[in-house]
């Protein structure tokens, strides 16, 4: 039986991660954002990246990140721009009103993480941070090879 006896932790996480997205998603939408638009603004801020560098860090196709693209520069969060380094490339350039909802949004996550973790037993908080981050970093660093694996979301900067 082990110690997972009979639970099922693929559903236990996914229901987990479903709850949580959804809940990100409404308060972010409060705001004027989505989740996958936060993590595209937060990556540009670090550095300045093309788009196909930032779509390579939070994970997400081409093709949603040319729309996600021009959704923010629609809303005067973001430009992009010809990079010095390579003709055929974009950076992507966060104005300020743009920094300005990545930090309303960075305060929106903040709120969400804080609620559901208080919402557990103080000495369960950072056990389970610190379990999930050693599997991912972990036993589940490496996905296996799957001919067909399931799609990947793009949130994993919506975590941090």
């Amino acid at each position: 039986m082990g110690t997972t006896g009979c639970t099922d932790l693929m559903m236990l996480l996914h229901l987990t991660g479903h709850a949580l997205e959804t809940e990100l998603t409404a308060r972010l939408a409060e705001i004027g954002l989505t989740p996958r638009a936060r993590c595209v603004l937060s990556s540009a801020l670090k550095a300045e990246r093309t788009q196909s560098e930032i779509a390579d860090e939070v994970s997400i196709d081409k093709t949603t990140m040319v729309v996600t693209l021009d959704v923010l520069e629609q809303a005067g969060f973001a430009e992009r721009r010809p990079s010095p380094t390579d003709r055929r490339a974009r950076v992507v350039a966060v104005t300020e009103q743009g920094r300005a909802i990545t930090e309303k949004a960075d305060q929106v996550v903040a709120d969400v993480y804080e609620s559901v973790l208080g919402s557990l037993p103080v000495d369960e908080r950072e056990g389970l941070v610190k379990g999930l981050t050693r599997l991912l970093e972990g036993r589940l660093s490496t996905p296996m090879p799957c001919e067909r694996p399931p799609r990947k979301r793009a949130l994993r900067h919506a975590v941090g």
